[in-house]
């Protein structure tokens, strides 16, 4: 009995862990769309209506450019502040809709006119919104 309960508490704190680094890349993220003027960011937090990751994060950018910088900039402080690498990118070449995959975070940098046209906040609208107006002032 002891080991058993022992085990679902280690299983419970590693849990507890992953999802603590998961909000913490995802913050992060935010964070380096921020700094690169991303706007209209949407962080949501999908792992309650979805198996493909914890968190969404959209952000807008107005120019292939400026997509690009906010695409350099999450890779970046992924890396410096989390450890982190996305597994997979898409859309680099284009410019106009960058996806990252970090597993338990996608990033999905898009055109005013792909973000309307995908619509991502409707198809998602039912996970939840996480506040980040203090990181994104």
């Amino acid at each position: 009995m002891f080991n058993r309960v022992q085990n679902e508490n280690i299983e419970n704190t590693e849990r507890k862990i992953s999802a603590d680094e998961s909000l913490e890349l995802a913050l992060t993220i935010v964070e380096a769309a921020a700094d690169r003027k991303g706007d209209d960011i949407l962080l949501l937090k999908v792992s309650e209506v979805t198996y493909l990751a914890d968190y969404f994060v959209i952000i807008t950018g107005y120019s292939n450019a400026q997509i690009r910088a906010i695409y350099q900039a999450i890779s970046q402080k992924a890396e410096l502040n989390c450890q982190r690498y996305p597994t997979r990118v898409e859309g680099q070449g284009e410019g106009t809709w960058i996806l990252m995959d970090y597993g338990d975070a996608i990033v999905h940098i898009l055109k005013p006119k792909e973000r309307g046209f995908y619509n991502l906040e409707a198809f998602w609208g039912h996970a939840e919104k996480i506040d980040i107006s203090e990181l994104t002032g």
